[in-house]
């Protein structure tokens, strides 16, 4: 077997956690959460949403705007959804009594 390939077996076993899921397959692990509510955030601050919301949350059918600061909030938590150690390399979740 070539060393890329017995890289990755290493590599992909490594990414099995010690309860037995797989972090290759974890939207955390893989950060493609927290980049999306990092850009949402990007643009929503760009355009001046809040303004925006502000303004759409006096129309009865738009009063769901009216939430949109703890919309904002959410995002900023989802931006921090990220692992950047899997259990293996001494990461995962500090609660978990497995690791």
């Amino acid at each position: 077997m070539p060393i890329s390939k017995k890289l990755k077996l290493i590599e992909d076993k490594n990414l099995i956690a010690y309860c037995g899921l797989y972090c290759g397959d974890c939207p955390i692990y893989k950060g493609k959460i927290a980049d999306l509510a990092r850009d949402l955030k990007k643009e929503l601050r760009g355009s001046r949403f809040d303004k925006t919301a502000e303004a759409l949350s006096g129309i009865s059918f738009f009063k769901a705007f009216s939430k949109y600061h703890q919309c904002y909030e959410v995002l900023g938590a989802m931006v921090k959804l990220r692992c950047r150690k899997v259990c293996k390399d001494g990461g995962g979740p500090p609660f978990c009594k497995i690791s």
